[in-house]
Formats: C-alpha cells, sequence, structure tokens
C-alpha cells in the first residue's frame, strides 16, 4: 500500500512541476515577445529617421554619410539585442528546469551550471 501512495505522490510531484515549469515558460516568452516587439519599433523609428535624414541631404556624400552611420548603429544594436535576447532564453530555461531539479536529484542528475 505504501508504494501506490509514493507512486501516486510521484505522479502528483511531477504534475506540480510540469505546471509551475509551464507557467515560468510562458512569462518567459512573454518576455520574449515584449522584447522583440520592442526592438522591432526601434528599429522601424531609427530606420524611419534615417530615411528621412538622407532623403533630406544635399549630396550624395552626406547622403552616403547618413547611410554608414545608421548602418553602424543598427549594427551595434542587433549584437546588442541578440545578447539580450540570449539571456532571455536562458533565463526563461532555467527557470522552466527549477520545478524538476528536486525530482531528478532523486535519480542522480544535477543541473547544468
Amino acid at each position: 500500500m505504501k508504494s501506490f501512495e509514493e507512486f501516486q505522490s510521484f505522479g502528483k510531484d511531477g504534475f506540480e512541476a510540469y505546471v509551475a515549469s509551464s507557467n515560468a515558460l510562458t512569462k518567459g516568452f512573454q518576455s520574449i515577445a515584449q522584447e522583440v516587439a520592442d526592438y522591432s519599433r526601434k528599429a522601424f523609428e531609427q530606420g524611419s529617421a534615417a530615411f528621412e535624414k538622407a532623403s533630406a541631404a544635399k549630396s550624395i556624400d552626406k547622403a552616403m554619410e547618413v547611410q554608414q552611420a545608421y548602418a553602424k548603429e543598427s549594427y551595434e544594436a542587433l549584437v546588442a539585442q541578440m545578447t539580450k535576447m540570449g539571456e532571455l532564453y536562458v533565463a526563461t530555461a532555467k527557470e522552466a528546469y527549477k520545478p524538476f531539479e528536486s525530482g531528478l536529484a532523486a535519480f542522480g542528475v544535477k543541473a547544468p551550471k
């Protein structure tokens, strides 16, 4: 009889861990989606501003200067954003794994650092 209760407890604990993990994933993906939307909006605004500056340029040299500055700023912003996105994905994965740590530790599985 005790083994049935242990099995039932194990199933309940697993389900609760799954629910907690799903909630963590949902929150993480919401944060990621919000970050993507914010970056997209900023990138569009910066692109529009650069286009307006380039269109208003009086010479080809000035237009090329505006375009080069925009390309450099866009690249730097993209690299920073991808770094931030990577950190968000790692944080989401860690939060989603936390509910399973204790259950997996019983089997000798350790969490990666």
